[in-house]
């Protein structure tokens, strides 16, 4: 492909970036339906992405599609080759929920780059977020305790740039760079088991999403903090923070924002013990599910995957909590992505669900051995909340003559001090 043709050029000069898309691809006899599956997208997507115009476009579906067609990222663009990379690894689990922020540097770009030139205060928006983004590519595979520290120190020097901003629009684009960190920051306090210190955060980041005037980030936030009261057991203020999270994103929500509010929904009743309200949620974050590959991708630069094995994951996580074997032996071969997820921290709490199924069930060497292997991952990441919840797993249950599966398990926890 000779990216230097005049045709490719002047699409890129004017910003049709899905026109420099579609001749690449047609150049290399690549089909819509093809490059729709490479990019996790449908054929109607590409469609639409290619007749786009010199207008704004999903810079992360760019990335992908550029990385699958070799397109130089300049021509469609992105700023290097650091944005290409993010979405050839952004099929891996980050976060809980999982959003994938392999693109975060690049979000706040505008679209049209060839046309104007870009503000310093988006550059400013742009490198703070790929700092953010290069901590939660780490997460996975680093203690919350290693990285705590500079991401505060991160989120501190983004409230000070956002302070000393002047103009309104300046001040709200590093807001919800900032919004972002905070809610990073909440996130590795969670993992720490440090409560106190993972609410303050999140709630900053819902404060930081309202200043930047972003429904789906605010909604996000809202989201993400409703996930840590259901898992505290807080089944009001959980639902209470779904409801005002869905008000935010309205009647046209995008699909995937939808089917990831109704599974934190789902744990929030299963928390409560209510199995109906549990499985109604689960059943419609399902259907919502099935109309995300129809749709491209939202605007926002926390896009994640969200497919059937996340559903089948929250169901086998709220059938763990409902005490239901069940629902987790129904779930446990649809959620086989999220079981063996390159998050290893991630993977341990769902483990731990497994566990408290086979325990429940009356599987004792079966459940402890689960756990012990969950066990494990927490003491190699210092992970509060892996060990703590291990923990309470042990509490279910009670014999005046364990068996040795149970007293070995017991000598590894009483031997952990963080």
């Amino acid at each position: 492909m000779n990216w230097s043709a005049q045709a490719i050029r002047d699409a890129s000069r004017r910003g049709d970036f899905g026109r420099v898309v579609s001749l690449a691809r047609r150049a290399t006899g690549v089909s819509q339906r093809q490059l729709g599956d490479a990019c996790g997208i449908s054929q109607s997507a590409v469609s639409r992405l290619e007749g786009r115009g010199a207008a704004s476009y999903d810079m992360t579906i760019l990335a992908r599609a550029a990385t699958h067609l070799h397109i130089p990222p300049r021509l469609v663009g992105l700023a290097d080759h650091a944005a290409a990379h993010a979405a050839e690894n952004g099929q891996h689990d980050v976060h809980r929920r999982n959003f994938l922020a392999g693109t975060a540097a690049i979000a706040a770009t505008p679209a049209l780059a060839a046309l104007r030139p870009h503000p310093t205060d988006a550059g400013q928006a742009a490198t703070l977020r790929m700092a953010t983004t290069a901590f939660r590519r780490l997460d996975g595979t680093t203690p919350s305790r290693h990285l705590s520290e500079p991401v505060l120190a991160h989120l501190r020097l983004t409230q000070t740039i956002t302070g000393e901003a002047e103009a309104p629009e300046q001040r709200a684009r590093l807001a919800a760079v900032g919004s972002e960190a905070a809610s990073l920051a909440g996130w590795l306090a969670w993992d720490m088991n440090d409560i106190g210190s993972a609410r303050t955060w999140y709630g900053a980041a819902i404060k930081a999403a309202r200043t930047s005037g972003g429904r789906l980030l605010l909604a996000y936030q809202l989201g993400s903090l409703a996930g840590f009261e259901a898992d505290g057991g807080n089944t009001a203020q959980a639902l209470s923070l779904v409801h005002r999270a869905r008000r935010h994103l309205g009647e046209h929500a995008p699909a995937i924002a939808s089917a990831w509010l109704s599974t934190v929904e789902a744990q929030a009743h299963a928390t409560s013990g209510n199995a109906t309200a549990t499985d109604t949620a689960l059943l419609q974050a399902a259907r919502t599910t099935d109309a995300i590959q129809d749709e491209q991708p939202p605007p926002w630069p926390w896009v994640f995957s969200f497919t059937p094995s996340k559903v089948a994951a929250a169901r086998l996580t709220c059938g763990a909590r409902l005490g239901l074997p069940k629902w987790v032996a129904a779930a446990q071969d649809a959620a086989a992505a999220a079981l063996t997820s390159s998050h290893e921290k991630q993977r341990a709490l769902l483990t731990l669900d497994l566990a408290a199924a086979h325990l429940t069930s009356g599987r004792l060497d079966g459940a402890f051995a689960l756990a012990t292997r969950a066990l494990e991952t927490g003491m190699r990441y210092r992970s509060g909340r892996i060990i703590e919840r291990a923990r309470g797993l042990r509490r279910t249950y009670a014999s005046p003559t364990p068996p040795k599966v149970v007293r070995d398990f017991d000598d590894r926890l009483h031997g952990i001090y963080l």
